[in-house]
C-alpha cells in the first residue's frame, strides 16, 4: 500500500488584509487517483489548528485576521488515506487601519492655556497593524491656539500605515480663567452648609478664598459618628451635592477638603441629624437659597452606580487580580458602550501613599507590581462620558510571602562590661523582609575569607534583634554577619562586620600567646574555635605537672623501699656476725671457731682474680667437707689452724694493702664442717650479694 507523497510547490501569496491565495502541484509519489487535499492552517501563537477539504491544487483563504501571522500545510489523500504532509509555509497578512478608537480617553486642564489628554492603544483584535502615531481633534471656532476659561470638545484617534481608524467620542474640557499654583495643596473650602432630609442630607459649600491655588475637585467623607464611612469626589466646578441612601434619625459627621494633584488640603467638618421616618415630607428644596453666588450648573439628575461585588484575589507574591459587577449592565454584564473603568489601589505602609490607578474596558483588572506579603485595598469607579460613579466599596487583599530580599541592617558588635569573652552583637530587621521574619542565623569566623560552611553559626529566634556569644579568645578579630529567614527561605547575608575582643587585665601577650593561662582548668564553656594560644598552655601545664609529680612519687616510693632494705641486710649482718663470731680466736683449741672467711674479701673482689696462677683458686684452695665424717680430728688439723691463726695475725699488724698472693696462701688451708652450720652460708651468700652491690 502506498500513500501519496508530498504536494510539491506549495506557495502562500498575501492578496488582501483578510485574503492568502495557496497553490501547489500533483504529489510524484503514490499510487492510485488523488482523490482531495486539505489544507491546514493555524495562527501564530495558537494551540488548536483548522483545516480545510478542497480538491484542486489552489484555493483561496478569506476571512482571516488583519495584520496575522499564518501557518499554512497541505496533505493529499487517495483510496489508502492520507500521504505525507508538506512543510509549513507562513506568511502574514496585510495591515489596515486600526477597527477601533482609543481606550479610555480623560482630558485634565494643566492650566489657562494647557489641557492634558491621556488615552490607552485600541484593543489588540482591533488594531489591524502596526500602531504608527494618534490624531487629536479639538474644536472651538477657528482658533489655532487654546484660550483661557474656553471650554473644547476632543476626541483621539489612532492610525497605521494604511491609514486613521475611528475616532473615540467628543470629551469636553474647559481651560481655567488664570494660570493658578499647583504647587501646594488647596486652602479649606470657605464654608459648609447642611440641611437634613428623612433619608438624605443636601450639602453645599463654597470654595478657599485663596483663588490662586489650583482646585480640581472636592471630597466629601461621611459617616455615623465619623465621617470615615463612605467617600465620594465631585468635579471642582460642583457646590452642592445630595448624600442619599441614609437611616432616619441618624447622627452623622459630614467632611469637605478641596484637593489638586498636590493632595488633598485642610477638611471642614459639619454634623448633621436626619429627620425621623414620621416627618412629613419635605417641599423641594430651594438651593439657590443655600449659597451666595450661584452661578455653578446642576449636577447630573441620574449620577451612574458605583460598581457592586468587589473582590481582590491575590495570585503570588506581587499580582491580585480585582473583579466586580455593573448594575446599571444587563443582566449578561456584556459592556456595549464606551464606559470604562478606574481601579485604584494603595497600602497604609508608610503613612500617606497615594493611590495608583489604572482604566479598563473590561470587569476586572490584573494589578502587578506589589510588594510581597503587603495588604492593599481596591475600589472601581464606571465614568461613561461626563458621568462618573462613586467609588465602590473597597476590598482588601495581601500578597503572598516570598525570601527576603535585603539583609539585615544595622550590625554592630559591642563587648560586655566586665565580661571580655563575651560579645553582644544588635541589629535591625531587613527593610525588604518580604514576609513574617521567623529567625535569624548569625555567623563568625577569624578568618573573613573562609566558606560559609567553616563559619560558626548562632541561630536565634525572629522575635530578638540581640544576642550574646560567649567564651571568645581574647585580642582576636572576628567577623559577623546576619542572614534572616521567613516561611519561604534564608535572604541574603549582611556584610561581613569586624570586632577585636579585648585584653584581659594583667594579661601580658608575648609571641601572639598570654604569659598566664586566663582561664582555670575545668571551666564551663564551649571549645575555642580558632585552637587558641591559651588552651595550648593549659594543655602542656597540665602534662608537665601530672609528669612532675609521677616522678616525686617513683624516686620518693624507691628511696623509701631502699632504706627499709639496707635496714633489714644490717640487721641480718649483725646477726650472721654474732653467731659467727667475727672476733679473734682466744682460748684453747677447743673453742676455736673458723674465722669469717669474707673479712677481706671486699678487697679481694676489687682486683682482677684472672692474674691467679691456678684456674679457679676460690673453689680449688677452699675445700669443703660435705660431711662432718670427713672432717680430720682436731689435733691433726691444730697445726694447720694454729698456722692459719698466726698468719692472720701477722696480717692485721701489716699494711692494709696486702697483696692478694699472699692472702690466696692462706684459704687453702682451712677446712670447717659445711653442714653443721647452714645459716652461715645463707649470710655469706646476701653478704657477696650486698658487697656487689
Amino acid at each position: 500500500v502506498q500513500v501519496p507523497g508530498p504536494a510539491p510547490n506549495l506557495h502562500a501569496v498575501v492578496m488582501s488584509p483578510s485574503t492568502v491565495s495557496l497553490r501547489w502541484d500533483v504529489p510524484l509519489i503514490g499510487s492510485g487517483e488523488i482523490q482531495n487535499y486539505k489544507i491546514y492552517y493555524m495562527e501564530k501563537g495558537s494551540d488548536s489548528e483548522q483545516d480545510l477539504d478542497v480538491s484542486t491544487l489552489s484555493h483561496t483563504m478569506t476571512g482571516l485576521r488583519k495584520f496575522m501571522e499564518y501557518s499554512f500545510r497541505v496533505v493529499a489523500f487517495n483510496k489508502h488515506g492520507p500521504g505525507v504532509s508538506t512543510e509549513d509555509v507562513s506568511v502574514r497578512t496585510y495591515s489596515d487601519v486600526p477597527s477601533a478608537p482609543p481606550q479610555n480617553v480623560t482630558v485634565d486642564v494643566l492650566n489657562s492655556k494647557s489641557l492634558i489628554v491621556r488615552w490607552q492603544p485600541p484593543s489588540a483584535d482591533a488594531q489591524n497593524g502596526e500602531i504608527m502615531g494618534y490624531k487629536i481633534r479639538y474644536r472651538k471656532g477657528s482658533r489655532k491656539r487654546l484660550q483661557r476659561g474656553t471650554e473644547y470638545m476632543l476626541r483621539v484617534s489612532a492610525f497605521t500605515v494604511n491609514g486613521t481608524g475611528p475616532a473615540s467620542e467628543w470629551i469636553s474640557a474647559e481651560t481655567f480663567e488664570s494660570d493658578l499654583d499647583e504647587t501646594r495643596v488647596p486652602d479649606v473650602p470657605s464654608s459648609l452648609h447642611v440641611r437634613s432630609l428623612v433619608n438624605s442630607i443636601v450639602v453645599s459649600w463654597t470654595p478657599p478664598e485663596n483663588q490662586d491655588i489650583v482646585v480640581r475637585g472636592y471630597t466629601i467623607a461621611y459617616g455615623i459618628g465619623s465621617p470615615h464611612a463612605q467617600t465620594i469626589k465631585v468635579d471642582y466646578k460642583q457646590r452642592y451635592y445630595t448624600i442619599e441612601n441614609l437611616n432616619p434619625s441618624s447622627h452623622y459627621v459630614i467632611t469637605l477638603k478641596a484637593f489638586n494633584n498636590v493632595g488633598e488640603g485642610i477638611p471642614v467638618y459639619e454634623s448633621a441629624i436626619t429627620r425621623p421616618q414620621s416627618d412629613p415630607i419635605d417641599p423641594d428644596v430651594d438651593l439657590y437659597e443655600l449659597f451666595h453666588a450661584p452661578y455653578t450648573p446642576v449636577p447630573d439628575p441620574l449620577p451612574m452606580l458605583p460598581p457592586v461585588g468587589v473582590q481582590a484575589s491575590v495570585l503570588n507574591h506581587d499580582a491580585i487580580k480585582v473583579t466586580w459587577a455593573d448594575n446599571s449592565l444587563p443582566k449578561n454584564q456584556k459592556i456595549t458602550d464606551a464606559r470604562y473603568y478606574t481601579v485604584r489601589w494603595k497600602t497604609n505602609i508608610p503613612a500617606n501613599t497615594k493611590f495608583k490607578a489604572a482604566n479598563t474596558t473590561t470587569l476586572n483588572h490584573m494589578v502587578t507590581g506589589l510588594k510581597p506579603y503587603t495588604l492593599y485595598e481596591f475600589s472601581v469607579m464606571v465614568t461613561k462620558g461626563r458621568r462618573t460613579s462613586t467609588w465602590s466599596m473597597t476590598a482588601h487583599g495581601t500578597t503572598f510571602e516570598l525570601i527576603p530580599s535585603s539583609s539585615p541592617k544595622d550590625v554592630t558588635v559591642v563587648s560586655k562590661e566586665g565580661r571580655p569573652r563575651t560579645i553582644i552583637v544588635n541589629w535591625q530587621p531587613p527593610s525588604e523582609a518580604n514576609g513574617k521574619i521567623t529567625g535569624y542565623i548569625i555567623y563568625y569566623s577569624t578568618d573573613v575569607k573562609a566558606e560559609v560552611h567553616d563559619w560558626v553559626i548562632e541561630p536565634v529566634v525572629g522575635n530578638r534583634l540581640t544576642h550574646q556569644i560567649q567564651e571568645l579568645t581574647l585580642d582576636t578579630a572576628y567577623y559577623f554577619k546576619i542572614q534572616a529567614r521567613n516561611s519561604k527561605g534564608m535572604g541574603p547575608m549582611s556584610e561581613a562586620v569586624q570586632f577585636r575582643t579585648p585584653k584581659a587585665p594583667g594579661i601580658s601577650v608575648k609571641q601572639g600567646r598570654p604569659s598566664e593561662p586566663e582561664q582555670g582548668i575545668g571551666s564551663g564553656g564551649k571549645p575555642d574555635m580558632s585552637g587558641t594560644a591559651d588552651n595550648h598552655i593549659l594543655v602542656i601545664v597540665i602534662i608537665v605537672s601530672v609528669g612532675a609529680f609521677t616522678i616525686i612519687v617513683v624516686v620518693v616510693g624507691a628511696f623509701l623501699c631502699t632504706r627499709r632494705t639496707t635496714s633489714q641486710q644490717k640487721k641480718k649482718r649483725a646477726a650472721c656476725k654474732s653467731t659467727n663470731g667475727s672476733h679473734k680466736y682466744k682460748g684453747n683449741s677447743k673453742d676455736l671457731k673458723p674465722p669469717d672467711l669474707w673479712i677481706h674479701h671486699e678487697r679481694l673482689e676489687l682486683k682482677p682474680i684472672d692474674k691467679s696462677p691456678e684456674p679457679n683458686p676460690v673453689m680449688t684452695d677452699t675445700p669443703i667437707p660435705r660431711s662432718s665424717q670427713d672432717i680430720s680430728p682436731a689435733e691433726s688439723s691444730m697445726d694447720p689452724m694454729l698456722q692459719r691463726r698466726n698468719s692472720y695475725r701477722g696480717h692485721e699488724s701489716e699494711d692494709g694493702m696486702s697483696t692478694l698472693g699472699g692472702r690466696r696462701g692462706m684459704r687453702p688451708k682451712m677446712m670447717m664442717p659445711f653442714d653443721s652450720q647452714p645459716p652461715q652460708r645463707k649470710c655469706v651468700i646476701w653478704d657477696e650479694g650486698m658487697t656487689h652491690l
